[in-house]
């Protein structure tokens, strides 16, 4: 059993109808449960209730046993000063306030029907699961409920994404160009490279860029040098040394450092090479010299399309590394990976800039969103094996964040389709 079981019972009323005392015998009236706590301090934040025919407004700790409100040291916590009830599973100390008074207990144990914790047994010890612990009930969810809540769990990891945003910002002194580099050199490095790429890309001032945006070979070079491909010491192919040249000026015109890891090419498809990558990055900040307003400017999917259409420079027309020839074919953006940069860049970045600028545009990134084709991984490949088809990005995106953050923490009683089963018959 964990708390958030004690949670459940609390804030879906699982209680109601039963009569409530305290370990001292007190009468508990519950008027309202108050408002369930994400984040530090006690669980329920405003709640009213009634003990001993007192009136009480304040907040509800809750833990499995009563003995745990010392194990955490709340007794030494301003922020749990402002308890007014412990609700524990199973009382096993009596518990006092920092000032010394006692704080009431409502033991839960003897007040739950034995129906609702068959339920939760059943949702996670009866079986197990080859992916989620609801494999067995999800293809009989409705589909309505479903979709309501991947259309919330969209918009949670729009959320979740934005503190990212919003940090890269405050660094940047609001910085939005440079920080929509930052997301697009991150989905650019791929997953192998993404975390080099952001790393590189956020030591990298967006300053420079600007200034030297307005010559394709310069900003190659810059790319190319920042992110450690320019390291060679006996490539001697022509491009390569070029590049060099250039970045050993660039370092000693900016001050730039000039020793650096080099990004993964094991394991990756020659496409997805980052010597592609960056000169495709490069092409893209050549070619749209204020790509972040162009952005947000946009409201047509097609038009973002359009806007990176861009591919790598003539040279890597022959070649996927420095000085080895290759079949010739033009290396431009696919449909597939301007997807990727839409689903997790750009429509981040606008939901984050429609907050600062005080409009809400929930319902346009959705439609947008929509329109843009599922991701195919191993998560949404499980949930498709379970009979939930993914018809779009919003859903796939959705479906990530519903494993990640729930079905892969257990955390069954915070999904609504979780909740659901619980509070079937009960």
């Amino acid at each position: 059993m964990k708390e958030d079981l004690l949670h459940f019972i609390w804030r879906c009323d699982k209680l109601q109808g039963r009569p409530l005392t305290t370990t001292t015998s007190q009468n508990i009236v519950i008027k309202r449960p108050g408002t369930l706590n994400q984040g530090s301090g006690p669980d329920f934040f405003n709640a009213l209730i009634e003990v001993g025919g007192q009136l009480w407004a304040g907040n509800i700790e809750m833990h499995l046993k009563s003995s745990d409100w010392y194990a955490h040291h709340h007794e030494s916590d301003d922020n749990y000063d402002n308890v007014v009830l412990h609700v524990v599973w199973e009382d096993d100390i009596t518990i006092f306030r920092k000032d010394g008074s006692q704080i009431e207990t409502l033991e839960l144990k003897n007040h739950v029907d034995p129906a609702l914790l068959t339920k939760y047994q059943e949702l996670f010890n009866h079986f197990n699961p080859s992916f989620i612990n609801c494999e067995r009930d999800f293809p009989q969810f409705d589909s309505l409920r479903v979709h309501s809540f991947l259309d919330r769990l969209y918009l949670e990891r729009l959320e979740q994404k934005s503190k990212l945003i919003f940090s890269l910002l405050k660094a940047s002194n609001n910085d939005w160009e440079g920080t929509l580099f930052v997301l697009l050199a991150k989905s650019f490095g791929t997953k192998v490279n993404g975390d080099f790429f952001f790393y590189r890309a956020k030591s990298l001032s967006f300053s420079i860029i600007r200034k030297e945006c307005h010559d394709l070979l310069t900003l190659e070079s810059l790319f190319f040098g920042h992110f450690g491909l320019l390291v060679e010491k006996d490539c001697t192919d022509g491009y390569f040394l070029k590049l060099k040249k250039e970045y050993q000026y660039l370092t000693r015109k900016y001050e730039l450092p000039s020793n650096y890891d080099r990004p993964e090419f094991f394991g990756l498809r020659p496409s997805n090479f980052p010597t592609l990558r960056l000169s495709q990055l490069a092409q893209l900040f050549y070619q749209q010299k204020h790509l972040f307003s162009l952005l947000m400017e946009q409201k047509q999917l097609k038009n973002i399309y359009e806007l990176f259409n861009v591919g790598a420079s003539d040279y890597w027309d022959d070649h996927f590394t420095f000085g080895k020839l290759s079949r010739k074919s033009k290396k431009r953006l696919t449909k597939k990976f301007i997807d990727l940069l839409v689903i997790n860049a750009v429509i981040p970045l606008k939901f984050c800039y429609s907050q600062y600028i005080g409009q809400d545009w929930s319902n346009h990134l959705i439609s947008m969103v929509s329109e843009v084709k599922s991701e195919s991984n191993s998560i949404i490949a499980n949930f498709e094996a379970l009979g939930s088809g993914t018809a779009n990005a919003l859903e796939s995106q959705a479906k990530i964040q519903l494993y990640t953050q729930y079905c892969s923490k257990n955390k069954c009683l915070n999904c609504a389709l979780g909740m659901h089963l619980l509070n079937r018959n009960t």
